[in-house]
């Protein structure tokens, strides 16, 4: 009996946390504000001109080598399309298949430490993010994804890190939720990471989802292939480095620049493949979802997807919205980063009697906006990431500016001679049905239908059938009872509700982000149940009575 007891106490060893990890709980990363003559400034402008001087070499990681190819590319400044940044190698389909090998090698070992070891590595991570290599990050994100100061601060530093600290918090939290045990039997739950590896697909747009999608399901003990978006590939590169150096080992986290295509079919056609972290356009989530099911009975489990794929997110204003909120809210929503956000307003139904003034203040404030480098701390909006980003904005203002249904009120001008830029642009559309009310943009274009007072309710279906996305909405409503109204008929609308608050700027742990429809699959970065995807919990059932009999007491006459 006393040798079963201490196989039970063995079994629960790796479950157990230490008296300092025990209750550990995140907070936030205070944003700094980088005021002119700070430390903080004074530190960025240094590591600015520290990485703008070069062109930074970025191998292939796989296991503990790094390697280069042939197959060389380019990650340019978006701003200045001239100017390289970053040399990196694509690589190619026996490489990858080489790091599907080398992260099963590394899996047992790292699938079997503690939450607790694992949690240090990922603290340590995060307070090498806000600390040692805070400005390296923003240098990194700044120059290759052309972000301003105070978007690359609330990206690389705050969000990253408090991703990596919540999820220590969820981690360990979650060890502690366990069956229940009788007298002679223990039940417990062994949280084990899912059997093969995940395929980390990340976006150029925000550093701290690319640093996430791979280091959440590695916290969680699974290990991963990590293909970096090529317009994102040094900050991406600056994170992987930081986990390594926090103490993820060797062939957990393979970093692997590659061909989309490429990269795709050989992660669907493993038998290993695990799951899938993505985040993208629709398009492609689509095509990684086909690929899995033409693929399903190859696999050794039901391979997980995990999609986020942007939206058509609104402003909803009512005749009771407060005016200013709903021109400074919406300015900033559809304008910050280039309108290069998951969750950017990109259209907004305005009541006629408020759209006069809204109308005035918009186009005043729309004169103070400036454009151009990142590295002028007074231009609000930098380029946007690439050319092929540029040519598809641009269709949308050449439509703007062409069709009898709409009437560009400002803005409406595309530059690619020096670098990708294109002007905020105020739209006002007379058909609720135009693409610019329905298809995503992805850039600093907004969108706004005007209509009669008395007709919101009707409105308001429109919204939610206009567009096939459900990422972020805003409503904007003073009257209680109609923004409650509101709420309720765009309730499968949006994965994020902001009432009185625009639509973008959601906060680890405070807004977890996701959403369903085209959006994705909603499952909540930023909160406990996104780690859930990661684990495959095994239920344990141990009896320290022996059984005497296999009869039961009714069947004895």
């Amino acid at each position: 009996m006393l040798a079963v007891r201490k196989m039970a106490l063995d079994f629960t060893r790796r479950m157990t946390t230490s008296s300092a990890l025990k209750n550990y709980k995140a907070v936030n990363e205070p944003i700094l504000q980088y005021l002119p003559g700070s430390q903080e400034r004074t530190q960025l402008e240094a590591k600015l001109k520290e990485y703008d001087f070069k062109v930074h070499d970025i191998p292939i990681v796989i296991g503990e080598e790094e390697i280069t190819t042939g197959d060389v590319h380019y990650q340019v400044r978006p701003y200045d399309k001239g100017n390289k940044l970053a040399k990196y190698y694509y690589a190619d389909a026996k490489m990858i298949q080489k790091a599907i090998d080398v992260s099963q090698a590394a899996h047992r070992e790292w699938e079997r430490k503690s939450m607790q070891e694992r949690a240090e590595i990922f603290l340590k991570a995060a307070d090498l993010v806000t600390g040692k290599y805070r400005m390296d990050l923003m240098a990194a994100t700044m120059l290759g994804q052309a972000k301003t100061i105070i978007q690359g601060e609330i990206d690389t530093a705050c969000e990253l890190a408090d991703f990596y600290r919540f999820n220590v918090q969820w981690g360990l939290e979650l060890m502690n939720v366990q069956p229940l045990s009788l007298e002679t039997v223990t039940n417990q739950l062994s949280y084990r990471s899912v059997e093969g590896f995940w395929a980390a697909i990340a976006p150029f747009n925000f550093t701290a989802i690319s640093g996430h999608l791979a280091g959440a399901p590695a916290f969680m003990g699974n290990v991963v292939l990590w293909k970096p978006s090529d317009t994102a590939v040094l900050s991406s590169y600056v994170v992987f480095k930081i986990l390594r150096e926090a103490g993820v080992p060797p062939g957990v986290i393979n970093f692997l620049p590659a061909d989309g295509p490429v990269f795709g079919e050989v992660v669907t056609k493993s038998p290993l493949l695990a799951g899938i972290n993505f985040t993208g356009s629709a398009r492609t989530f689509h095509i990684i979802w086909q690929e899995v099911a033409k693929n399903i009975q190859i696999y050794k489990s039901f391979p997980r997807l995990i999609g986020e794929c942007g939206g058509k997110n609104y402003h909803f204003v009512h005749s009771s919205a407060d005016v200013e909120s709903v021109i400074n809210g919406t300015i900033r929503s559809a304008f910050e980063y280039g309108g290069q956000k998951c969750s950017a307003c990109s259209r907004m139904y305005v009541a006629e009697s408020l759209w006069g003034s809204i109308k005035e203040g918009l186009l005043e404030e729309h004169k103070k906006i400036k454009v151009g480098s990142p590295l002028e701390a007074d231009n609000y909006l930098s380029a946007v990431i690439d050319d092929k980003s540029f040519e598809r904005i641009k269709g949308y203002l050449d439509h703007a500016k062409s069709s009898t249904n709409t009437k560009v009120l400002a803005g409406g001008n595309a530059d690619d001679r020096k670098g990708y830029f294109i002007e905020p642009t105020i739209v006002e559309v007379k058909d609720p049905q135009d693409k610019l009310l329905q298809e995503e943009i992805f850039g600093p274009i907004l969108s706004v239908y005007v209509y009669p007072d008395k007709d919101y309710k009707d409105i308001l279906k429109l919204i939610d059938t206009t567009s096939p996305y459900g990422l972020t909405g805003a409503i904007y409503a003073n009257d209680e009872k109609v923004a409650a109204e509101a709420a309720d008929v765009l309730r499968f609308s949006c994965g994020n509700m902001y009432i009185n608050d625009k639509s973008t700027g959601s906060v680890v742990a405070q807004q977890p982000f996701g959403g369903a429809r085209k959006s994705g699959t909603n499952d909540k970065a930023g909160s406990p149940h996104y780690l859930l995807k990661f684990v495959s919990p095994q239920a344990v059932k141990q009896t320290f009575v022996p059984t005497k009999e296999w009869t039961y007491p009714y069947m004895k006459s």
